[in-house]
């Protein structure tokens, strides 16, 4: 059966998920169970480089309960927080690659790692092998209710007409948020100052306290008080609207399809290096069938993400090759020196 088309790119099934992402979601049901796939002989693990808690960690827990039923075997999921993600990777990438071990992790801690540091303990690009997208993970440029910008062309025109007087958070040097709101101070020629954070957390803070105007996030820690009415949301990077914030345009389609502000990043599954590719697709085909549960979906939409539930190990590995220099070229344009 043919899902029905969403003038926003959403299919039936992922609204249908999101209405029901705020009530406890229940098992998968009469859905059908394949047998174990054989590679797995013991419990499999996934590693987290987040701690327990957070979205990523919820996901991986629920994608780890759905993908247990493919494997036959239950999946653990390993947290390993610190140093943005190169624990964990160097654990994966150093992991026999017979398939038992994965990394659930960012683009950040999957690919730009590269580009921000000038040692690492592995090379994400030759050392891990991609296996699966599980979503997409646009962020937003928010402002405070007390500005001037109602959409992003009133934007453009104040920081134009402030011209070196405003300053915008982001969640860290080399973040996402930084090189979108590089491009769009450029391109407005504003002269904008970057105020980097330690997370998320405390750049949302000092928003709402009125320290800063402007800054770039997650929907997950900016959908609250989005709704209410403490921030602003004008426009999400990515290809599409998303379902948590339907009303607020992507950058390309308010007018500005700069590479900074169309990419998005994603959170994907990589294995170690040399991983035989009947494993690699029986992870795929695993991950895949997780997302689409409706508790999955559900899940993935209500933390601000996007669901992709059909993806192979080829795809991602295209994207990841295109990707790479994209993200790169993006960090040096922004001036972010590798520290």
């Amino acid at each position: 059966m043919k899902h029905e088309a969403h003038p926003l790119g959403w299919n039936r099934r992922h609204l249908l998920a999101l209405a029901a992402a705020t009530a406890a979601a229940g098992p998968l049901g009469a859905r059908a169970q394949t047998a174990p796939t054989g590679f797995a002989t013991r419990p499999v693990r996934v590693v987290v480089p987040f701690a327990a808690g957070g979205a990523t960690d919820v996901i991986a827990r629920i994608l780890g309960e759905r993908m247990a039923q493919r494997f036959g075997q239950s999946v653990v999921v390993d947290n390993k927080p610190g140093a943005a993600g190169l624990i964990a990777g160097e654990m994966v990438a150093k992991a026999p690659p017979d398939g038992m071990t994965a990394l659930l992790g960012t683009t950040s801690s999957m690919l730009t790692n590269k580009y921000l540091y000038k040692k690492t303990p592995y090379d994400p690009l030759t050392e891990l092998t991609p296996l699966v997208r599980v979503c997409l993970a646009p962020i937003a440029l928010v402002v405070t209710a007390d500005t001037p910008a109602q959409n992003l062309q009133d934007f453009m025109a104040w920081i134009r007409s402030q011209k070196g007087k405003l300053t915008y958070g982001s969640y860290g040097i080399g973040s996402h948020g930084q090189l979108a709101c590089t491009t769009l101070s450029e391109a407005a020629g504003a002269d904008m100052t970057h105020v980097a954070y330690k997370g998320e957390a405390p750049m949302v803070q000092d928003l709402l306290g009125g320290q800063i105007k402007i800054g770039m996030g997650s929907l997950l820690s900016l959908k609250a008080h989005v709704d209410a009415g403490k921030l602003r949301a004008l426009a999400l990077t990515g290809p599409r609207r998303v379902p948590l914030l339907p009303e607020v345009p992507t950058f390309t389609e308010a007018g500005y399809p700069q590479d900074a502000l169309s990419i998005v990043g994603w959170l994907a599954i990589a294995g170690p290096k040399a991983m035989p590719a009947d494993v690699a697709r029986q992870w795929a085909q695993a991950a895949n069938h997780a997302v689409a549960s409706r508790e999955g979906l559900a899940r993935i939409i209500a933390a601000g993400f996007v669901p992709v539930d059909d993806d192979t190990p080829e795809k991602f590995a295209r994207l990841w090759a295109q990707e790479a220099p994209v993200w790169g070229r993006l960090l040096q344009a922004a001036g972010v020196q590798p520290s």
